[in-house]
């Protein structure tokens, strides 16, 4: 017999994938939970896909990935498919993101979209640290809701941290709180305007400031508003479109320009 008197306590889901790399060499794989790490067969530079099985996250999930590449390894991460945060009831979803390189070394982070749907709650921080002559390609897109499913976002908590760090310093520092009092400013709000999908790529790197020409002459889909500029060893682009095609094909012409003609990850070809 069940006992009906004792509340139901719903499952939650945790994850751990931490993959290390050294001389394009796989030195340590764990896996934990909802989180695994595939390591797909590529030429020249290996190439990780983060992946939770889980499906999404809803309130008390937590999803860790982490990434160290040793001196003078390169590599690209992505995640297998869209992030989905779903309706929470309590607690946020957390998700910790740690990548760390070594001396000589370059990460792409460019992880798929993370979709948030009415009444989410999720709490994200993702840091990249970087020895002082590593660099990285770091991308962060977020879609709310799903314009051709009719979906609506009226309600909802987003935290998002993203920081690089080079030699123990911050060098990029980006908060993001996103709440049901931004959302309820309706369609003219300052923070996003008519938008419902938006995006922030950050490449840095000695002399990254030099892209912004490149990048500013590929901002050309239509219905993406776009802005790049470039400082101190950074080309920073924001992204900003009405639905999460548009801003996507837009995406991937920025990989292009940024990542020199290399072809993006498989995840992103289908």
């Amino acid at each position: 017999m069940f006992d009906t008197a004792r509340p139901l306590r719903p499952q939650r889901s945790h994850g751990l994938a931490a993959v290390r790399f050294e001389a394009a060499r796989l030195k340590g794989l764990r896996q934990q939970g909802s989180a695994k790490a595939l390591l797909p067969h590529v030429r020249d530079v290996p190439e990780v896909v983060f992946l939770n099985t889980s499906g999404g996250l809803t309130s008390g999930d937590t999803l860790c990935y982490r990434l160290d590449l040793e001196g003078g390894t390169r590599a690209v991460a992505t995640t297998q498919a869209a992030e989905r945060a779903y309706r929470a009831e309590g607690e946020a979803a957390q998700v910790a993101v740690t990548h760390a390189l070594g001396a000589g070394a370059w990460l792409d982070w460019l992880p798929q979209e993370t979709i948030l749907f009415d009444r989410s709650n999720l709490a994200r921080e993702t840091t990249i640290r970087l020895a002082p002559d590593a660099g990285c390609l770091m991308l962060e897109a977020v879609i709310l809701g799903r314009l051709a499913m009719g979906e609506v976002v009226n309600n909802l908590h987003f935290s998002d941290i993203r920081r690089i760090e080079r030699a123990g310093k911050v060098v990029f520092f980006e908060p993001l709180l996103l709440n049901s009092d931004i959302i309820a400013k309706g369609p003219r709000s300052a923070l996003l305007g008519r938008a419902r999908a938006f995006a922030t790529l950050v490449l840095c790197a000695s002399g990254a400031e030099d892209a912004v020409g490149a990048v500013r002459a590929a901002l050309t889909e239509p219905g993406v508003e776009a802005a790049a500029s470039g400082f101190d060893g950074k080309c920073v682009v924001r992204l900003l479109a009405e639905d999460g095609w548009p801003l996507r094909k837009q995406i991937l012409k920025l990989m292009h320009v940024l990542r020199r003609g290399a072809p993006p990850p498989r995840v992103w070809q289908t």
